[in-house]
């Protein structure tokens, strides 16, 4: 039972080349980055002429930091 749980845990990290923690480290910046995108995009939403591209440039960094991990 404890394997099974160990390897629920760790299998994915493991296969990005990453500790659980390294893992949860940048799951936690990839979270909050997407919080800021939002916000962004709201105000964005009432107010047009505010953070015109912000949101989509964080995005494409984020797509950018995530394509080459774990290979």
């Amino acid at each position: 039972m404890i394997a099974i749980v160990k390897s629920a845990f760790l299998s994915h990290p493991h296969s990005v080349n990453e500790s659980y923690m390294q893992h949860m480290a940048f799951a936690l910046r990839f979270a909050v980055t997407l919080l800021l995108a939002a916000l962004a995009a709201l105000v964005h939403a009432i107010l047009p002429f505010l953070f015109e591209k912000t949101a989509s440039r964080m995005i494409a960094g984020m797509y950018a930091r995530t394509q080459n991990r774990g290979s």
